[in-house]
């Protein structure tokens, strides 16, 4: 392996061993038990789809392992995009019995082949497991930015212009096309009285800038989908060829590229509802007092939720900063590249928490806004927001918002149905 491929083994019978305790040796801090499932059931689907040489039988051992919920401690160090070595050499440990499942479950030992060894550790099941998870919850968020957007443009009373359907039309952008034709759906049954010519940008490039995060991001879905469900395994064994293949597929360039892309645009749409959310402490936008204070007396009302959201982008990012710009050149040489992608789909976990911290506070802004002015709108943009008032705190005096935010961050995968494309 590496450096030691033309070592010649003569001990076969123990080699599997020595190197599963080789490369267990990870650091950091653990990964999630929803991480590491998704890791399990991702190696579950490549070994059977066949090529990786690894005795069936342990199929069964994996899926026990998935229905039992047990969970190896998996450390987050360990590798770069180019084969999640450590990560599986630690389950394979745990397999054999020679190392606890988290908690101190125990499990009838499944004793691996010698030769099963190298052939069970040769994939990228972790990165891809977090980076499936990081799509879908990326998509969800995206979908339920789009009714909150409604809520804020109909609480600074903007104008449903730059979501016409002759404005888009023409337009070849998927994305962009399909998230201002849902605007226009939930704004069906909405009378909107625009207050400007032209509102900042925040609505009016809304489609032009949340679009391409759609797109962007359902590329990566495509992309991660294709590579679960692919026999990419290094070497690859052609049973009916009778032929054994060294190839590259431990590389996982797709992914990593597809999720950087991700949280660029992701960045992209969050400064926008930070943007938004910029209005709607304005009085000349809502017509209510600044940071819309309790009536008459002074106060902060929603101010403190600018700096909490803007915080969070200054996260995102951070986190923006593309992974495939790194390099690495190990094991003595021969393995001089690498594309970073298990910290590609880390950051993009990262980035997507921040990404619910903003938009969080954005509804809160928008649904209490439109209390205070009174205005419950209709159809299905009644129904969004008949949803976050039934659970946001009505009280308007100056209070911790903090309840408020984490009672919207739960609400969004509830809103997500509503910004369906």
């Amino acid at each position: 392996m590496g450096a030691n491929r033309d070592v010649t083994i003569e001990d076969d019978d123990t080699h599997g061993l020595r190197l599963l305790r080789s490369h267990s040796g990870g650091a950091g801090p653990l990964m999630s038990a929803e991480n590491v499932r998704a890791m399990l059931v991702v190696r579950l689907n490549q070994i059977a789809a066949g090529g990786s040489g690894v005795d069936p039988d342990v199929l069964g051992a994996l899926a026990d392992v998935i229905n039992r919920w047990l969970i190896p401690p998996i450390p987050a160090y360990g590798a770069i995009g180019t084969g999640d070595l450590t990560a599986l050499a630690s389950t394979a440990l745990c397999l054999i019995g020679e190392r606890p499942w988290q908690g101190g479950a125990s499990t009838a030992r499944f004793p691996l082949r010698p030769a099963d060894a190298l052939a069970f550790i040769s994939s990228n099941a972790a990165t891809l497991g977090e980076a499936a998870l990081a799509c879908r919850d990326v998509l969800e968020l995206l979908r339920a930015s789009i009714p909150v957007t409604g809520l804020a443009l109909l609480a600074v009373r903007g104008s449903a212009e730059p979501y016409a359907a002759a404005v888009h039309e023409k337009c070849p952008h998927p994305g962009r096309r399909r998230v201002a034709d849902t605007v226009r759906g939930l704004l069906d049954d909405v009378e909107l009285v625009p207050s400007r010519i032209q509102d900042p940008y925040g609505y009016r490039a809304f489609p032009q800038v949340h679009g391409p995060a759609v797109d962007v991001a359902e590329n990566a879905e495509t992309i991660v989908t294709r590579e679960i469900n692919a026999s990419s395994e290094n070497p690859f064994v052609d049973v009916a060829g009778r032929t054994v293949w060294h190839n590259g597929s431990f590389h996982t360039a797709y992914v990593g590229l597809s999720l950087d892309s991700v949280r660029a645009a992701m960045f992209q749409t969050a400064a926008l509802s930070a943007a938004r959310l910029g209005t709607l402490v304005e009085p000349a936008f809502t017509g209510l007092a600044p940071f819309q204070a309790a009536p008459g007396e002074p106060g902060s009302g929603i101010m403190i939720l600018e700096y909490v959201a803007h915080s969070a982008i200054a996260d995102i990012r951070r986190l923006a900063t593309p992974s495939a710009l790194g390099n690495a050149v190990l094991s003595r040489g021969v393995e001089e590249h690498a594309g970073f992608s298990t910290q590609s789909a880390r950051a993009t976990t990262e980035a997507i928490g921040a990404y619910r911290t903003v938009l969080a506070c954005e509804l809160v802004a928008a649904v209490r806004a439109l209390r205070m002015q009174d205005r419950m709108p209709p159809g299905r943009l009644g129904e969004v927001f008949a949803s976050a008032a039934a659970v946001l705190d009505p009280q308007v005096e100056d209070r911790p918002l903090d309840g408020d935010i984490a009672t919207a961050t739960d609400l969004l995968p509830r809103l997500a149905a509503y910004g369906v494309y």
